[in-house]
């Protein structure tokens, strides 16, 4: 039974999470697995992926194949790294305590990594954010300029109509003739 490590596919249209699934390969993409090891959502930024460290490492030693986008996954969680030198040690290239020292190393700045694209994202959102306010208060400054101009046409025209009803035409005084 060739045993595969991949997505199985959850949620609603347009907005899919995915299972990390252990399955016979034969057996179909939502349909029956062996062991869920993990999930995946990609609708977040950056992707949220909670994952069985152990049991996907142990599932991988024992000759498990993950499709290409769980290899990713894998690989950016650092299970193929752990596996790669726990082979490595086995061969005897280096001692086991090598290999908690450099997957702690690896850990670290792969952590440091994704802690700074972090911060960067959240710098970039609130200057944008504030470049979006400063052109908000450029276009309210604006009408707020074309109102008060409005308004003050409006009051030089009622002035102008109230001083011509005050002061009318003059009429030409009838003088009385005296015969």
């Amino acid at each position: 039974m060739p045993v595969k490590i991949r997505l199985q596919r959850h949620g609603r249209k347009g907005y899919a999470y995915y299972h990390i699934v252990i399955s016979d390969s034969k057996a179909p993409r939502d349909g029956k697995f062996i062991e869920r090891i993990g999930s995946y959502n990609p609708n977040t930024n950056p992707a949220t992926i909670d994952l069985k460290f152990e049991r996907a490492l142990h599932w991988l030693q024992t000759g498990a194949q993950p499709t290409d986008t769980t290899r990713n996954i894998l690989s950016n969680e650092g299970v193929l790294l752990k596996k790669h030198l726990l082979e490595g040690a086995k061969k005897g290239a280096f001692d086991v305590s090598e290999v908690d020292v450099r997957f702690a190393a690896w850990k670290a700045s792969k952590e440091s990594s994704v802690i700074k694209t972090k911060e960067q994202l959240f710098a970039e959102k609130q200057a944008d954010l504030k470049a979006r306010l400063k052109a908000e208060t450029e276009v309210n400054k604006a009408k707020a300029a074309e109102v008060a101009k409005k308004k003050a046409d409006a009051i030089a025209a009622t002035i102008e109509a109230a001083a011509v009803v005050e002061t009318p035409a003059e009429a030409p005084t009838e003088e009385v003739v005296a015969e």
